[in-house]
């Protein structure tokens, strides 16, 4: 549950429609506005590089649309679509936006779709690089961030998770979660009791581990390597002397 207020981006190609939306958010209390943008292109890469909250995005702008616009994020925030027709709404919901506001906003119906989009950041975490929620102590499972989707995994269920540039894919017997996220912020959040780094690029879950041979792991039946400086730690966690 976020502590401090949604942090908002403004992008609408009418300067009067962003005052509109600005004034909008300084009136309400657990939002705040950290810019914005008249120039689709320019808030596309401000969205790259700035950590944003919730984004009130137009729809239709030159050179890049508010649904382009979105197409184009790997890891959107959370979204509220601001247009002048409603025939926009099936495309908002396929972007599984928030909410969608019709021009001319007013302030009751945009504090109904704010207030949406907090409910929403209170029951998942807001967009960051690791995208893997801390679980409970003694959890059995932890959520991970897929596709904009809170997705459930069980410890037991995970045989190894692999570092692939800046994802990591968390292999389970029968499927593959492919997470943006750093292998500091997996090995941190999944239990050190169950799960040992055993190379830069793998951590894996030591009940799977079904023989350490030649500086490898069998996993599963799939080889990964043990690093030598990961692997005086994972055979006295293997407790083999």
């Amino acid at each position: 549950m976020p502590t401090t207020a949604l942090r908002c981006l403004v992008v609408d190609d009418d300067p009067l429609s962003v005052q509109v939306v600005l004034n909008c958010i300084a009136n309400t209390p657990f939002l705040t506005a950290i810019g914005s943008y008249t120039n689709p292109v320019e808030a596309a890469e401000a969205l790259r590089t700035q950590q944003i909250d919730l984004l009130f995005l137009d729809v239709e702008m030159p050179l890049m649309s508010g649904i382009e616009l979105l197409r184009t994020l790997k890891h959107p925030p959370l979204v509220v679509l601001i247009t002048s027709s409603k025939d926009y709404a099936v495309q908002a919901f396929e972007q599984a936006v928030v909410d969608y506001l019709v021009k001319p906003v007013s302030y009751p119906r945009f504090l109904q779709a704010s207030r949406k989009a907090l409910e929403v950041a209170q029951r998942q975490p807001l967009a960051s690089p690791d995208a893997i929620q801390a679980p409970a102590p003694d959890a059995d499972f932890t959520f991970v961030k897929v596709d904009n989707k809170l997705v459930r995994v069980g410890f037991d269920e995970v045989h190894y998770i692999e570092a692939l540039g800046d994802y990591v894919h968390i292999v389970t017997g029968h499927s593959k979660h492919i997470v943006y996220s750093t292998m500091k912020a997996v090995e941190e959040k999944f239990p050190t009791s169950r799960f040992v780094r055993i190379h830069r690029s793998f951590i894996v879950n030591i009940n799977r581990i079904q023989a350490l041979e030649d500086n490898s792991a069998n996993v599963g039946g799939k080889l990964i390597p043990v690093g030598q400086t990961y692997l005086r730690d994972v055979i006295q966690r293997l407790n083999k002397f």
